[in-house]
């Protein structure tokens, strides 16, 4: 029997998480809140935040969905409302400068996977400080990932799914993120264990 992390604690910010770029989604708000590199420029600074919870398509955000479920699965139990909160909050942050500062080829911006990057590497390193093997695999797999993109390009069918360019700069600086933001809990990990 499945033992899925149900309880409200660990389902509602997920479900909120989805819920809100869904509702950006509904009331077509991409042109408010999507990354456009001019408007970011003129001042219009709450795109670099905004920007990563809306999506080129309801295929974007079916995916970015079908994301934020895996994570759930796989690392729901791991996080409280409020750290889930931070984490989101930080890394959308962290992504959309880092999409500002250092992807200067990428004019418009949208979608939940550079977060979601880091969401899922911070609960690889969680699931390797609480003993669980399948965390140093889930980083290795992600960043083996990254790196094929890397060398590779985006995904072309996925490109054509979502109707934009996969932007795998974004990815990786997501992947960053999310290293940078389980550091501590290494860090943590370590002392305690000497």
């Amino acid at each position: 029997m499945l033992n899925l992390p149900v309880q409200p604690r660990y389902l509602l910010p997920p479900l909120f998480l989805m819920l809100l770029s869904v509702t950006f989604a509904t009331f077509d708000l991409n042109d408010l809140l999507e990354f456009n590199r001019d408007l970011v420029n003129q001042g219009e600074l709450w795109r670099v935040f905004s920007s990563q919870f809306v999506h080129a398509n309801w295929a974007h955000l079916a995916l970015n969905c079908g994301g934020i479920i895996l994570i759930w699965l796989l690392h729901g139990e791991h996080t409280s409302p409020k750290r889930y909160a931070i984490n989101i909050s930080l890394l959308a942050l962290w992504c959309g400068l880092g999409v500002y500062w250092f992807c200067p080829s990428i004019y418009i911006y949208t979608g939940l996977s550079a977060l979601l990057h880091g969401v899922i590497i911070w609960g690889a390193v969680k699931d390797t400080t609480l003993e669980l093997k399948s965390g140093y695999l889930l980083f290795i797999g992600v960043w083996l990932k990254i790196i094929f993109e890397q060398l590779n390009g985006p995904n072309a069918d996925i490109g054509k799914l979502i109707n934009s360019t996969v932007a795998i700069d974004a990815h990786l600086i997501g992947a960053i993120g999310g290293t940078l933001l389980a550091a501590p809990l290494l860090v943590n990990y370590i002392k305690n264990k000497n």
